[in-house]
This record gives C-alpha cells, sequence and structure tokens, in this order.
C-alpha cells in the first residue's frame, strides 16, 4: 500500500484522520482545515459518496446497477445513472487508446481462471471454456450512447469496471471534501490515492510509492521512492495482488484480454501518477496487462508518469519515465 509519510516536524493545524470501509477494502482521509470540522458528519458524508459508487458499481452486489445490466436480455438498453456514466466513459476511452489492454468487459476471462466476483475453479481452463469466456469479451461489443445516458447489452457481456472504481472513489471524496471547505487532504481507498494542498507547515503530502514485497529482500536495496502529491494521484497495480500457484505454475488475476491468458511478462509493480485517481487507477492496470517491456514503451510513447518493477534472474530491475520522476519529491 502507498503509505503516508508524516512530517518531521509537528504541524501548527492537527491533521485529521477518518477511516472507514468500501469496495471490500478500506477508505481513509487525512485532512487539516483552518476552520473546526465537525468530524461526524463529515465521515458520514464521505461513507454515504462511496455507498453510493458502490450501489451502482460493484459486481460483488446483486442489485447494483452493474450487476443489473448484467443480467439483462440481449439488445435492451440501460439507463446510467451520473457515477456509472462518467466511469464508463472513462473506461471505454482508455480501452480505445489502450488498443484493449484495459478491457471493462473482461469479467467472463477472469472469472475462468478463478478470480473475481463470480469466480470458478482455480487452475487453467479448458480450451473450450476459455473459447465461451473469449467469446463474451470485447468492449468493442457495446453500444454506448452518452448523450442519452444509456448503454445496450449486446448479449451475456459483462462489464466489471474493478479496475477503475476504487480511483473513482478516491476522485469523489476529494471533490467532496473540496465542497465541505477542507483546505488540504490525503485521500486512499485500498491503496489509490489523490493528495491536494498543503499541511500546516507548508509541505505537500508525502507518500512511499507502493512496491513488490519482493522489493524489501532485493540483494541490491532498491531505493525508497516518495511522491509528492499536490493535486495529483497515484495507483499501483502488478502481480503480487491476487494470483495463486498450481502445478508449478503462478496464474495471476492480470489477463491478456486478446489473449485470453494471464500475462507472462507482468511486472511485480506498475505505479502511474496522473491529475486523477480514477485514470491513475487505470492506466496502471492497463500497462500491467501489456507487460513491463511493452508498458514502458507505451508510458514513454504517450508521456505517462510510470513506474515498473520487473523480476529478472538477478532481482528486481526499475524503470521510471520522465513524468514520473518530475513528481519525486526532494
Amino acid at each position: 500500500m502507498n503509505t503516508f509519510i508524516t512530517s518531521p516536524m509537528a504541524p501548527a493545524a492537527p491533521v485529521h484522520t477518518l477511516r472507514g470501509e468500501t469496495m471490500g477494502t478500506t477508505w481513509s482521509v487525512h485532512c487539516v482545515s483552518a476552520t473546526r470540522i465537525d468530524l461526524y458528519a463529515l465521515h458520514d458524508a464521505v461513507q454515504s459518496r462511496l455507498d453510493d459508487v458502490v450501489a451502482q458499481m460493484s459486481t460483488w452486489d446483486a442489485d447494483a446497477d452493474i450487476t443489473r445490466f448484467n443480467q439483462v436480455a440481449a439488445g435492451e438498453w440501460f439507463a446510467l445513472q451520473d457515477d456509472f456514466l462518467h466511469v464508463l466513459t472513462a473506461a471505454l476511452a482508455i480501452a480505445a487508446a489502450s488498443e484493449g489492454a484495459f478491457d471493462p468487459t473482461v469479467s467472463p476471462l477472469v472469472a475462468a481462471w478463478g478470480f473475481g466476483a463470480h469466480a470458478g475453479a482455480r487452475g487453467r481452463p479448458s480450451n473450450a471454456d476459455l473459447v465461451a469466456a473469449r467469446a463474451r469479451v470485447g468492449w468493442q461489443h457495446l453500444r454506448f450512447d452518452p448523450a442519452g445516458r444509456r448503454i445496450r447489452q449486446p448479449g451475456r457481456v459483462m462489464l466489471d469496471l474493478s479496475a477503475i472504481a476504487k480511483g473513482y472513489g478516491v476522485d469523489v471524496v476529494a471533490a467532496l471534501l473540496k465542497r465541505h471547505g477542507i483546505d488540504a487532504a490525503l485521500v486512499e481507498v485500498g491503496g489509490e490515492l489523490y493528495g491536494y494542498g498543503r499541511k500546516a507547515d507548508g509541505q505537500p503530502w508525502r507518500v512511499l510509492v507502493e512496491s513488490s514485497p519482493d522489493e524489501e529482500a532485493d540483494s541490491e536495496g532498491l531505493e525508497p521512492r516518495v511522491l509528492a502529491l499536490d493535486g495529483v494521484a497515484v495507483a499501483t497495480s502488478g502481480d503480487r495482488w491476487h494470483a495463486y500457484n498450481q502445478d508449478g505454475r503462478r496464474y495471476s488475476h492480470t489477463l491478456d484480454p486478446c489473449s485470453g491468458e494471464p500475462v507472462t511478462d507482468a511486472a511485480a509493480a506498475v505505479t502511474v501518477v496522473a491529475a486523477d485517481a480514477m485514470h491513475a487507477d487505470a492506466w496502471a492496470t492497463a500497462l500491467t496487462v501489456m507487460g513491463s517491456r511493452n508498458g514502458h514503451a507505451f508510458a514513454l510513447r504517450h508521456g505517462l508518469a510510470a513506474r515498473f518493477l520487473q523480476r529478472t534472474a538477478d532481482g528486481l530491475v526499475e524503470t521510471m519515465t520522465p513524468a514520473f520522476e518530475q513528481h519525486l519529491a526532494a
């Protein structure tokens, strides 16, 4: 998890901390305000806002909008609420820009390999099961009508926005805090972060970049990377999360929607810095799916701020794009 680093000097105004649970994980807010804060009311407002996101986009919730869309008959149009519409618009744009590396319809493949809300048995699926799952995957099959605030179910397509919704949750909480007059805050949902404003000592929010579990044990001792967040977000993806070993092979939940197989060149960790957490979250996933080499090359071409940790026979190797280096704390 990206870790919040406290200032060695006590600030003139206290940093208030709020915590809760959402999306199968936890959320936290560190905030500073020049005026008095009703922390109980603010906590309830944050939790309520995140509950709105869950009610629209949680594939684990039988009553969520996304679950109901996944169950409608082929050819039917489905009306979208504001959050769902906003996230789906971004998801489909990133799917196109990444040439399908990020695909919000990958759920049947994820389940076939034993992951996600609808997980099947763990292990390599049969060829027939893979063919059936791949036939249901493809963001291009969706008919999206943003002006009409609706989407058409082409038939048995299953949307899954879990690779972007946590980041969006961070963004909506940050927006809520600003509306409530909070001068500065660091928002976190499941490890995705957004920081804005300055603490009372004038310093930005500083966070330690989330790493691979191998990193601490690496014989060369990679240098810890600290980011300064002031109006930017950071998200990390990689093969350390949601993986299992079977028959001498490691299977990661990072699946290539094009091949239908787990990514073989997946980085141990990919961290992306972006203007908002929604895009940081989605691009971290897309770059992980592309693999260490192709992902790094793509990030360079498109000016993405990304850091890659790649496993090699000699230990972990770190690569960063110039855009990422610009966000490192002095």
